[in-house]
């Protein structure tokens, strides 16, 4: 099959939805089919350049919404190349603009939400919420209306997101997530990681590793970390990954107040060998988060043996819960805690066997290639006429179009 992955940006920083257009594109590719992305990125940059599938860079786009007159008109010249367009993430030019070029024209389009219509942002943002709505009924009510299927990565994320607009109408599909399976040279990995940060050798590491925002509950894991640190002298809070809101200074702030700012470190967004040897180093895995859809780095995790220790609001939670591949509670102050105490708690064969299980769980659930098998079966099904084996029926509140 040709396909085009649209998307805002390509830029890593961006997280999950950026390294799973890559990731998946890959394994695509591998497989016999042709993925091509496009993004609203300014062709200059240089991350664009640095992205390992074929790539149409838009912009430079306007804003943080990312208007750029360039998405229209190219789509309706180029989208018939190719047998499916699956647009990443809402709230953006990209999906608007998907819309607005592909809705009357013979062509399928698909929508990955990367859940961003989870209620949370509802409950947290109120006012950029009613922002939102003033937004919803002519651009993303449209957006999920017309496409051939909207793909849930989780069940939990497709429960979820009918309940923050109540003008709803979507074709759901829930699909597989998953990640590349980490590099097996574990002990070299680790080491490279343990040289560039000597003064974490011989601590037993709680690795936190994703963007540094309020909706990650990096505050509530300082909170409780300073309430437990006391059942291990030798437990070290790393806290790795790139602070696009300024709260860095904050969560500093707040671990010296409590007394544990020595048992911080914060060595910034890791990539590559340094990224993986943090993961090989560590303990477990720590991820408060008050809404993730899917979260990659969880799933690279368990993939390196490593158990997760994540909130009831990472939308994988029961799959974790159900294997014992990592502890589970809710996204509070006490729920970290809990998680915490009763990690450090553990003897070592009990760690051990949950180690085994994130090992096992990560196999048999998240990997890029069982994503990538999932997403070309919903595909090449829907192209064919046939009804996807877990189609769910229509999902609306309202059938009247506006």
């Amino acid at each position: 099959m040709k396909i085009l992955h649209l998307l805002a940006t390509l830029d890593p920083k961006a997280g999950g939805p950026t390294e799973g257009v890559r990731q998946s594109g890959l394994e695509l590719a591998a497989m016999g089919h042709q993925v091509e992305a496009a993004s609203l990125d300014a062709p200059d940059a240089p991350f664009v350049a640095d992205f390992p599938l074929p790539v149409t860079a838009l912009g430079p786009a306007n804003g943080s919404y990312g208007y750029t007159p360039r998405l229209v008109p190219w789509l309706r010249e180029e989208a018939r190349r190719f047998d499916a367009v699956i647009v990443n993430g809402l709230w953006q030019y990209q999906s608007y603009g998907a819309w607005k070029a592909l809705h009357d024209l013979d062509v399928r389009y698909y929508v990955f939400p990367h859940g961003m219509l989870d209620p949370w942002f509802k409950r947290t943002y109120p006012l950029k919420h009613l922002k939102k709505w003033l937004y919803w009924p002519w651009a993303e009510y449209r957006v999920l209306r017309d496409a051939r299927a909207v793909l849930f990565t989780a069940e939990e994320e497709r429960i979820l997101a009918r309940q923050s607009f109540w003008l709803y109408r979507a074709n759901e599909r829930v699909v597989s997530f998953g990640t590349a399976s980490p590099p097996t040279d574990a002990a070299r990995l680790r080491e490279r990681f343990l040289a560039a940060y000597p003064a974490l050798r011989q601590r037993r590491l709680l690795l936190f590793l994703g963007r540094i925002h309020p909706k990650k509950g990096c505050d509530l894991l300082i909170r409780a970390f300073a309430k437990t640190a006391a059942l291990d002298s030798g437990a070290h809070l790393v806290i790795a990954g790139p602070d696009s809101v300024g709260w860095s200074a904050a969560l500093k702030a707040l671990a010296d107040e409590l007394g544990i700012a020595s048992r911080i470190s914060w060595p910034g967004m890791l990539q590559g060998e340094l990224k993986w040897g943090a993961f090989h180093a560590s303990d477990a895995f720590l991820l408060p988060s008050h809404q993730e859809n899917f979260g990659i780095a969880v799933a690279e995790a368990l993939g390196c043996s490593v158990p997760v220790l994540i909130s009831d609001k990472v939308n994988i939670w029961r799959e974790v819960a159900e294997d014992g591949a990592g502890l589970v509670a809710a996204d509070t102050v006490e729920g970290t805690e809990e998680t915490l105490r009763c990690w450090l708690s553990l003897d070592a064969a009990a760690r051990e066997t949950m180690r085994a299980q994130a090992a096992a769980t990560f196999k048999t659930r998240f990997t890029v290639q069982a994503m990538s098998r999932d997403l070309i079966d919903v595909l090449q099904a829907d192209a064919a006429g046939w009804p996807a084996a877990d189609a769910a029926p229509l999902a609306a509140v309202s059938a009247s179009k506006p």
